[in-house]
């Protein structure tokens, strides 16, 4: 079964649905995420590039490219588990029978003979202003001209077949097809059907345009003609190819300043006037996503705009905590440089509502409840590598087990005298402030501060590791684990091996989390829907990322899953009418 896509007339009031049918599927497909990019320019190989990016408008809002192979979504529905693939499996029948079936199409027999490798869906953002242009469309679309409106681009493979697809489609359930011509290009499009303004038209004999909008055509038409097209966009000609992959299941592009305009013109959130700003220094955001044989892989890149004043600090200094926490550990996130991520985070995420900290109230918090300086007491000697994990306790016979498990923070610092003083001033507070009883120990011989509540619970343990790595350990009393260095660290698993990309290198960041035994061992708060049915279907999940270059960042993540064995094939067409019959 090969993707559900092709010519079908699109009800206008149908829209919204249709984007968050694309999505639901874009997020079943990628066990939690998913959707995909676009093409290029004409003098850069077309391997490196998503199918339609040389017609689909330089403004579109976001596009998705699909592989038309069955092999690959035969592939992609072995994944999972039996729940994960009846949810995929709904809505791949649900995108077939609305695209073809419902319409009168079959993929096997109309459309495969001739169509290309990938298909590309694409959404445009509501028209701007428009230059003067010929204008012979007499439809109701100047009315809905304020709507995003879609665009599907087919690539042709057999000219001949698609030329006679287009010139005899399917008898319309109301109204009929009329022709007409836009700069030279001869289109097909619905009238008559209340609502519906389907069109279609073939370029150059190598692309098969379809729309759900007369003027979404002509926009398209335009933008292959006048090469104001998504291959001509700021840095994407640039940045795509450092992401493309021969066989790819699917990309996508994702344009950051579109999408945080239309954000900020909704009266439910709007984004404020200096956020707005801000993203504007951002261009796009594309990836590629890949079958292997143990789960999928995706690649991204993001890139400023190349107009902006801001540039990224080429700084990739991370990828070694992974070898400072034991083999057992469920989680780990770690950085390159603590005190630039803040100053990023700062910089992007100041008075912007949809930021889960505002800066100044960490900043505000630390102070209050530590009387520290978050900028000057604290970062300025966290300039090294960072790590977040968390660590199982082993709970020893006799003792209470008040938690399951220790959080780790590891920092390599800069400056250790300064360190030392803002430690000491915060093992202060802890004492006169909470009443916390401050007390020095040895952990395996070496040094380490606890602090133990006024109830006698062990709550928190500080010290250093190989002399510049300062540690905190919150929770369960798990640093006879990191101290001294275990033996069998978590880089020298398995689960991290096949999971966490070895590229790029070197790297500013890397991420793990074993899936399987976290979610066994604790509970963990819904943050998407179907939730659980993903989880349950996932093993484990590693990323690298690194900084590429001055206005670019690359990113890798593979999703390692559980297999379905005995698949069963796609509910036919014909049953599937039979049983919505009865």
């Amino acid at each position: 079964m090969a993707p559900p896509l092709v010519s079908v007339p699109m009800k206008k009031n149908n829209k919204p649905s249709l984007v968050l049918t694309l999505s639901a599927a874009g997020l079943l497909i990628g066990a939690g995420s998913v959707a995909y990019w676009l093409l290029g320019q004409r003098q850069i190989s077309s391997s490196d590039l998503l199918v339609g990016a040389n017609i689909i408008p330089g403004d579109a809002l976001f596009a998705v490219s699909l592989t038309t192979d069955p092999q690959q979504w035969q592939k992609l529905r072995q994944f999972g588990t039996k729940e994960t693939q009846a949810e995929l499996d709904k809505n791949l029948v649900e995108l077939r029978d609305r695209f073809l079936t419902n319409n009168g199409y079959d993929f096997q027999k109309d459309i495969a003979p001739w169509v290309g490798n990938d298909v590309t869906i694409a959404i445009l953002a509501p028209a701007t202003a428009s230059k003067a242009a010929p204008k012979p469309v007499t439809t109701n679309e100047d009315a809905a001209s304020d709507q995003q409106s879609m665009v599907m681009v087919l690539p042709v493979k057999n000219p001949e077949i698609a030329k006679n697809i287009l010139a005899q489609p399917k008898t319309l359930k109301q109204g009929k097809w009329i022709d007409r011509i836009y700069q030279g290009i001869a289109i097909k499009q619905s009238e008559g059907q209340a609502g519906e303004n389907f069109s279609a038209a073939l370029l150059g004999e190598r692309f098969l345009v379809i729309t759900d909008s007369p003027k979404a055509t002509e926009r398209a038409i335009d933008a292959y003609k006048n090469q104001t097209s998504l291959a001509t966009t700021g840095g994407f000609a640039e940045n795509f190819p450092k992401i493309a992959n021969d066989q790819p299941f699917s990309q996508f592009y994702i344009n950051v300043p579109t999408a945080a305009k239309i954000a900020a013109a909704s009266p439910n959130r709007p984004i404020p006037a200096q956020v707005l700003a801000q993203l504007q220094n951002n261009q796009g955001l594309a990836g590629t996503m890949t079958l292997e044989a143990e789960g999928i892989r995706f690649k991204g890149v993001s890139w400023l705009n190349p107009n902006s004043q801001r540039v990224l600090a080429v700084e990739n200094n991370a990828g070694k905590m992974q070898s400072r926490v034991p083999a057992e550990t469920l989680m780990m996130l770690s950085g390159g440089n603590l005190q630039r991520l803040w100053g990023d985070y700062v910089l992007t995420s100041q008075g912007n509502p949809l930021s889960p900290i505002a800066p100044e109230q960490l900043r505000g918090g630390i102070k209050s409840l530590t009387t520290l300086d978050l900028d000057k007491d604290l970062l300025s000697w966290m300039k090294g590598e960072f790590s977040l994990s968390v660590i199982p306790s082993s709970p020893k016979e006799g003792s209470p087990d008040n938690f399951r498990s220790g959080l780790v923070f590891m920092v390599q610092g800069s400056d250790r005298n300064s360190a030392e003083a803002s430690i000491k001033q915060l093992d202060d507070v802890m004492r006169n402030q909470y009443q916390f009883q401050v007390q020095p120990a040895k952990v395996a011989g070496q040094p380490v501060v606890n602090w133990v509540s006024p109830y006698g619970t062990l709550t928190a343990t500080h010290g250093w590791l190989d002399g510049n790595v300062a540690f905190l350990v919150v929770g369960a009393p798990i640093t006879d684990k990191i101290v001294p260095k275990p033996n069998n660290t978590l880089s020298s698993t398995i689960p991290f091996q096949q999971t966490v990309p070895t590229e790029p290198n070197p790297t500013n960041g890397q991420f793990f989390l074993d899936v399987e035994r976290t979610v066994k061992n604790f509970p963990l708060p819904t943050l998407i829907s179907n939730q659980q049915t993903l989880l349950d279907a996932t093993r484990s999940i590693g990323m690298t990322s690194a900084v590429s270059d001055s206005r670019s960042n690359l990113y890798d993540i593979f999703i390692t899953l559980k297999k379905v064995s005995n698949t069963t094939p796609l509910p036919s067409p014909e049953s599937n009418k039979s049983n919505s019959s009865k």
